[in-house]
């Protein structure tokens, strides 16, 4: 018989339990937890999991079209692309895993997004990632970098799905906290999609894949925390992954879905056996007892403590028809991964969990998950920016070169070269462009994909620094040529138990929500990273947007390579807007005025036109403008056609303000382009041509190949 730890205040504490909390236990179950209850409570109940702070306001959001088939709640969300098939896809946070054991925290985080999109019964077809880390000067930023990039690439490569497309930033205030947020999508016959409800009393329980070890054991706890000087004590809570095995894992799950074995599956995440046991019963209003001497373990002696809550990778947890056993378990001996039944369905609301003969938890599973505390945070409106009002003049040409040559606009090839972008064959745009594209194989059709967020604009104005991530998405989808069809989130953000960290979060909330309407782009699934904070610093307030847009066929696709002699004309609206620019940031180390507001109406226009020029042959190329205003932009176009572009004259606003709702078009019929823009009611202007060896700002000029050299080593010099 194992001896159990004493429950005491503390331990109570290090399991992450407010006071209030343990009372809540003790009224629910009527008595003292045993140890493995309090690991079990834990696990259900701590922000990561059960999304305490945010369930609220999450609830606000738009989630329903008639493209949605699944919103958020399940493992991953579903969008219907027509033809009898699906979209499956979702975005999720691996930031404390991360920045306490690079190479294994990033790549643990992508193999937990792929398991969510093939547990859906999806193959998966593409993968990106959004990296925050802090400024390269910190003396940990390199290695945590390089530790990053290096895990993403080795287990994406070593599983073999594409990465298309993400983004990488650099910010003091992720000095103590790099975020790591991981995109993957995969695709469905739309009557081939499974589900984790459970269904049926007294079905087998069963365990599939890898065995079960102690790496990870605490790992959603520890996610949901602050962190401090004992970071370093943490390291055993970060998962090992195994990406070979997680391939076999899909192939052999894809192959067993196929037989009509599976009633119900789910991935083992956050909280591993615990999480995934729980949310099965509870979806399925059904109640679940384990055996845990069944569950394939691969080191000796573990505790039932230690199985409930490790969270070793590359496992799942599956209901099955039993008339079908044998040919289910004939399916995973094949791909030499472990298949044990551990436990069944039963008719109570009931979580019992038993340990060769000893009773290791019986609880109230609906309470487990229902339950959990549903906190109202108070919350603080965040104050509105004082406007700039003494934004500096400068050169053209010169703070064009500042932008080319700093990490945070500098080529990302370093980071994205690691990254296999051509496996499987279908990969049509690669990384760096607006947005990555992968044909539907088999069809015409193709999928873009991109991740967007400014955190400057979030911290300093949070509704309209909300509205812009998804507006941004929503630009570059367009400028590739794609209808936007939904999103998902990635909201990172620290204590919410702070009233100004907590009216980020609601801003933002309601700034993405508002978008999403707006744009047509209701978010399908996402996820919630609080707490990132260390010794009471918090980052900025990161919402990333992962969006999806479909192509009916890649004729209608656009890229950012105007041809030599073409007329370059500027949609939409300029008012020089530099409150919270780039420019303010990387020449003066600036983070003052407002975020620049977001016309939603003006983003709709000026998207859909953008894909009517295309449909109507006007353009060659396109290119929004975010990050750098008008100046990065055409270089951006200028670098990729390997020619100059010479553009009319204007102040510092014109060059580098960062207005929204605007492209680059690339034609060589601007009058055909401007009456239709005129019937359209788009702002367009004629502003130059694509001509020469230099990026001529006006009357300012940049050499090219200078401006090269500049944005090929702005990143390399300092991470390589």
């Amino acid at each position: 018989m194992t001896i159990e730890p004493t429950i005491t205040d503390k331990l109570i504490a290090d399991h992450g339990l407010k006071p209030d909390e343990y009372q809540l236990i003790l009224d629910l179950i009527g008595r003292t937890p045993t140890f493995t209850e309090l690991g079990i409570f834990s696990a259900m109940w701590n922000e990561h999991c059960s999304y305490k702070s945010s369930k609220k306001w999450l609830r606000t959001l738009p989630v329903e079209g008639p493209q949605v088939i699944c919103g958020p709640g399940e493992n991953a969300g579903i969008v219907d692309i027509g033809d009898g098939q699906c979209v499956v896809f979702k975005m999720e946070s691996h930031n404390h895993p991360s920045y306490i054991e690079p190479y294994q925290g990033a790549a643990t985080g992508v193999g937990g997004i792929l398991r969510d999109v093939f547990t859906m019964g999806a193959r998966p077809i593409a993968a990106m990632n959004s990296l925050s880390f802090g400024e390269l000067s910190h003396p940990k930023t390199k290695s945590l970098v390089n530790g990053v990039v290096e895990g993403v690439g080795g287990y994406g490569n070593c599983f073999g799905v594409p990465t298309v497309g993400g983004e990488v930033r650099f910010h003091d205030s992720y000095n103590g906290n790099c975020l790591v947020n991981a995109f993957a999508a995969g695709l469905a016959d739309t009557d081939k999609i499974f589900y984790s409800a459970a269904s049926g009393v007294g079905m087998p329980v069963v365990y599939l894949g890898a065995k079960t070890g102690r790496d990870g054991v605490g790992g959603a706890t520890m996610a949901s925390a602050e962190f401090d000087d004992t970071i370093e004590d943490k390291r055993p809570t970060v998962q090992v992954g195994d990406p070979f095995t997680e391939k076999r894992l899909m192939e052999a799950t894809l192959e067993l879905m196929a037989t009509g074995a599976v009633i119900s599956i789910q991935d083992m995440g956050a909280a591993g056996l615990t999480c995934s046991a729980v949310e099965m019963g509870d979806k399925g209003n059904l109640g679940v007892r384990l055996d845990l001497e069944k569950v394939p373990a691969r080191e000796e002696n573990m505790t039932a403590y230690e199985m409930m809550l490790s969270e070793s990778q590359e496992r799942m947890l599956m209901v099955l028809n039993p008339e079908l056993e044998d040919v289910a378990k004939a399916v995973f001996d094949k791909w030499d991964l472990d298949f044990a039944i551990v436990g069944e369905t039963i008719a109570e609301d009931r979580f019992i969990i038993m340990h060769n003969g000893e009773l290791k938890a019986d609880l109230p599973l609906k309470a487990l998950s229902g339950e959990a505390p549903e906190y109202d945070r108070p919350w603080v409106e965040t104050p509105v920016a004082a406007p700039l009002t003494d934004a500096p003049e400068v050169d053209p040409a010169k703070g064009l070169l500042a932008l080319l040559s700093s990490p945070n606009y500098a080529s990302r090839a370093w980071v994205y070269e690691q990254y296999d972008h051509m496996v499987m064959a279908d990969t049509v745009v690669r990384p760096g462009s607006d947005a990555g594209v992968v044909r539907v194989h088999g069809t015409a059709k193709a999928l873009a994909f991109t991740s967007d967020v400014t955190p400057r604009y979030c911290k300093a104005n949070p509704f309209e620094g909300g509205k812009q991530a998804v507006a941004e998405a929503y630009r570059n989808l367009c400028a590739t040529g794609a209808r936007p069809l939904a999103t998902t989130d990635n909201m990172n953000f620290g204590n919410p138990e702070k009233p100004e960290i907590m009216g980020q979060f609601v801003g933002c909330i309601k700034g993405i929500g508002e978008a999403c309407i707006a744009l047509d782009m209701p978010i399908v699934s996402g996820n919630v990273s609080l707490y990132n904070e260390t010794d009471g610093e918090g980052i900025l307030p990161t919402p990333t947007i992962g969006a999806v847009g479909i192509l009916d066929t890649l004729d209608q696709m656009i890229g950012i390579t105007p041809n030599a002699g073409d007329t370059l004309v500027l949609i939409g609206e300029t008012k020089g807007h530099l409150g919270q620019s780039a420019l303010l940031k990387e020449l003066f180390n600036r983070e003052d005025g407002d975020a620049p507001h977001v016309d939603l109406k003006a983003e709709a226009a000026a998207g859909e036109f953008v894909r009517d020029v295309k449909a109507a042959g006007l353009i060659s190329a396109a290119h929004d403008l975010s990050d750098g205003g008008l100046a990065l932009t055409l270089a951006d176009m200028a670098l990729a056609a390997n020619c100059g572009v010479d553009v009319q004259a204007g102040d510092t606003g014109w060059f580098f303000g960062e207005d929204q709702a605007r492209y680059v078009l690339a034609t060589n019929d601007p009058e055909a382009l401007l009456a239709m823009a005129a019937s359209e009611i788009v702002p367009a202007s004629v502003i130059g041509t694509v001509t020469g060896t230099d990026i001529r700002l006006g009357n300012s000029a940049l050499p090219l190949a200078k401006a090269r050299a500049a944005f090929d080593t702005g990143l390399t010099d300092q991470v390589a």
